[in-house]
């Protein structure tokens, strides 16, 4: 039976991925021990997640492995071998913040964490497509070299800039800027995904995420924006905006979107390939912009406080290009805007609560 093994299946783009893969006729082995609630605490924990998916799957098969177990690892795919046509990568330590107060730990997640996986499948199922969720992280700091303007909601890039019509493409250097830790074990994991596709001619894809989000985000302050933002609306908590007046923008890309990406990307894999992977002028905002369409849609005054601390490596201005990836696969469309998604969190977390 065909199989795709599915790093961080219980999280946000992994259970979208399976559900996604499942429908198409993939029987998914799913991997995740639930390290985010380890990370965040209690409230971001996954369990939920693949409560569900063992409900509704027939045919997952899930694992609380550690993706740093070399043997661990290496057993699981030589047990499904000769039937491995699809890897997706998604599990990760995502919070920059978190990653200082233990660089440890975040690097052997993310970087080592990357390693044992694609060892696994260059030696047990070399044919396969491998797809990793990288970030824009990997561009550092470099993005706000960029030349801005102050608006009255939002900073923008100047209207003269090549990058002002469809955003920032993977031509931006990933050298001489400050990543934060998270962003550096990505880098690691990024280029190595990258490595193995040119240097084993193996079929790995990297796709650069801006904010990932959906009504699947166990969202938490240090992670999940729009989700944990949605969330205070939804809880009446307060929400503490960190640093550019609150004026920083995002682009957004709904989990299914993502995944859907990921779909055409296997249907016609390449080696080594990196792709910018966001909301791109289809879906951005920023977060003054995003706490109005939280109060409208949730009908609740947020409790907002400002810190005036600038977050370490935080973009001021960040909207991804994905002309490459569209150039490469012109089927693929955009499926939902901003709002949409913004009413599935909001709907999701409703129901939840």
């Amino acid at each position: 039976m065909k199989t795709a093994i599915i790093t961080g299946s219980a999280g946000l783009i992994g259970a979208e991925a399976t559900r996604f893969f499942a429908a198409k006729g993939y029987r998914v082995v799913g991997v995740d021990n639930d390290m985010r609630q380890e990370f965040f605490g209690a409230e971001a924990s996954t369990a939920w997640q693949r409560q569900q998916l063992e409900a509704e799957l027939k045919d997952y098969c899930h694992y609380a492995l550690d993706i740093r177990d070399i043997g661990g690892i290496e057993k699981l795919f030589s047990e499904y071998s000769s039937e491995i046509e699809i890897v997706i990568h998604t599990a990760a330590q995502p919070s920059h913040d978190w990653a200082a107060k233990d660089p440890h730990k975040d690097f052997t997640v993310n970087a080592n964490g990357t390693l044992t996986l694609l060892e696994a499948t260059r030696k047990y199922a070399s044919k396969a497509v491998f797809i990793f969720t990288s970030t824009n992280k990997v561009y550092g700091d470099t993005p706000n070299a960029l030349p801005l303007v102050e608006k009255e909601k939002r900073w923008e890039i100047a209207e003269s800039h090549q990058f002002f019509a469809h955003g920032i493409d993977e031509t931006m250097s990933i050298d001489n800027t400050k990543h934060s830790l998270f962003g550096a074990s990505k880098v690691a994991a990024d280029v190595l995904v990258q490595e193995y596709g040119k240097y084993f001619a193996m079929k790995t894809g990297v796709f650069r995420g801006g904010c990932l989000t959906g009504p699947g985000h166990s969202g938490t302050e240090l992670h999940g924006f729009l989700a944990y933002l949605m969330k205070c609306a939804v809880t009446k908590q307060p929400y503490t905006i960190f640093g550019y007046k609150g004026k920083q923008v995002r682009d957004n890309i709904h989990s299914f979107d993502l995944v859907n990406m990921f779909w055409h990307f296997t249907q016609s894999p390449r080696e080594g390939e990196v792709y910018n992977a966001g909301g791109s002028r289809h879906s951005n905002c920023s977060m003054q912009e995003a706490i109005m369409l939280c109060e409208r849609i949730s009908g609740n005054k947020m409790q907002i406080q400002y810190d005036a601390t600038n977050r370490i490596g935080d973009h001021i201005w960040y909207v991804s290009d994905v002309r490459k990836f569209q150039s490469h696969f012109p089927e693929w469309r955009y499926k939902y805007t901003l709002e949409e998604m913004m009413q599935q969190i909001h709907d999701a977390l409703v129901k939840r609560k």
